[in-house]
């Protein structure tokens, strides 16, 4: 996804761009191996396919928007909590799509020149020089030798270019697996060919130390992703410790997904890793970067991952207009974009404890009520934190800090003056409101506020 991004976006600048892939043109392909977690696109991404005009085909043509999180509990009921404001949406778009019209926008430029089934095989940065054998069947591992201007790794979370980089004096690197692993499942369409579910909804069934999520499709059927501790996937072992399972935790789910196919797809599927991934220095002087996945892998729960890495892409052309040279350009790169990668690997890392048990929780609501209603009244002073991450282009380190300055806020709120005040704020909601959701909001508001904030 970013490297495709990103090579329309030299090429726009003139720079002669080679696209090595290790896979055969995807779009040539009836499967395509790997990750297929579906993808959830907002404002990040969106601004950078607008440098291609391909926004509004995904907005209006292609993504599906969902507009709200649909919470399953485990007795069948259902709610609904909205992203933001009205029409305020994210979109379900899938992995292979987005690659598949970033390719063929790049084929529109005359130096852009594709080489799939090319396996990186040995980086050397200070030349720099690039190895690569070929894959195709009749290729018999023939070596290609290439020696760019520049490197730009856009490689993935197991990045040959960053382990090349990891040699060299200073350059840092963590990683951390959490004890959870995923596995997709599917909810066909109905028996009727439509949705099996409330189509415009980001479907969440938490439960504590393991969830599921779903994600709707193009062709009316839903993407499942099951999350849950690895010594859980592993213990079970038959169908009748996976039905057991789903019937405890999953009931509603088993007639939409079918009982058979449930069996069928958790047995023949593998449950994945899921890891997070810090490093930096970005580049090496000016003849290597990395961006997307390869600089700042994150875990899938704040569906940030892509949006992240698409905005490398407007950051990486911000840095390369203000600057005269190309390491100049690269290191205010670095410099940059790392504080907000990291931010934003500590956020995903934190929704996912809001999405599998949080939302369930009264001061959750209430949190998302009262964060909502000011933001009403306020929409320049009060920013809730998803709304600053997925609706708008704040810095992610900065959409932390404000965060924080909340909560402050919301803790002196919470004493007894505060709560005079926010008696102040309901009783002008309620005069200027306009409709019911935000007098939801303010009489929820009322009702938890002795409650609120320890």
């Amino acid at each position: 996804l970013v490297g495709a991004l990103e090579a329309c976006l030299l090429a726009q600048r003139g720079f002669k761009v080679d696209l090595y892939d290790v896979r055969e043109d995807i779009r040539q392909m009836e499967h395509v191996p790997g990750r297929s977690i579906n993808l959830a696109m907002s404002i990040r991404a969106l601004s950078a396919l607008k440098m291609l005009h391909l926004d509004e085909h995904i907005k209006e043509e292609y993504g599906i928007p969902m507009y709200a999180r649909m919470i399953h509990n485990k007795d069948g009921a259902k709610y609904a909590i909205p992203y933001g404001k009205e029409n305020e949406c994210i979109y379900s778009v899938g992995r292979r799509y987005i690659n598949e019209i970033l390719l063929d926008k790049g084929e529109t430029y005359d130096n852009i020149t594709y080489h799939f089934n090319h396996k990186l095989v040995k980086v050397d940065l200070d030349k720099p020089e690039l190895t690569f054998t070929r894959t195709e069947p009749t290729a018999d591992d023939e070596k290609v030798v290439v020696n760019p201007d520049l490197v730009i790794g856009c490689d993935g979370a197991y990045s040959a270019v960053r382990k090349e980089m990891m040699r060299k004096p200073r350059f840092d690197y963590s990683q951390e697996y959490i004890p959870h692993a995923y596995m997709e499942l599917n909810i066909p369409p109905s028996a009727t060919g439509d949705f099996a579910m409330e189509k415009n909804y980001l479907h969440i069934w938490p439960r504590g130390q393991f969830m599921m999520i779903g994600l709707p499709n193009q062709d009316r059927s839903f993407t499942l992703t099951l999350f849950m501790p690895t010594e859980t996937f592993n213990s079970i072992t038959d169908e009748a410790s996976l039905i057991d399972f789903f019937i405890d935790n999953y009931r509603d789910s088993i007639p939409l997904i079918g009982r058979d196919n449930l069996v069928r797809d958790f047995f023949r599927n593998k449950a994945l890793p899921l890891v997070s991934i810090k490093c930096k220095p970005y580049n090496i002087g000016a003849t290597s970067v990395i961006m997307g996945d390869a600089a700042h892998a994150m875990v899938p729960f704040y569906g940030q991952g892509m949006n992240c890495g698409m905005e490398d892409c407007i950051v990486l052309n911000d840095c390369l207009d203000s600057e005269k040279s190309l390491s100049g350009a690269l290191d205010k790169y670095t410099h940059h974009r790392n504080p907000d990668a990291e931010a934003m690997c500590d956020l995903a890392m934190y929704n996912y404890i809001e999405m599998r048990d949080l939302v369930n929780k009264k001061s959750f609501l209430l949190r998302k009520k009262l964060d909502n209603l000011l933001h009403w009244m306020f929409p320049q002073w009060w920013v809730p934190l998803y709304t600053s991450v997925t609706f708008t282009r704040m810095r992610y380190h900065e959409c932390i800090k404000n965060r924080l300055w909340q909560d402050q806020a919301l803790t002196y709120i919470s004493s007894a003056g505060g709560v005079v005040s926010l008696l102040g704020v309901y009783l002008i909601a309620r005069h200027k409101a306009t409709n019911q959701y935000i007098m939801d909001g303010t009489s929820l508001l009322l009702h938890y506020i002795s409650k609120y904030v320890k």
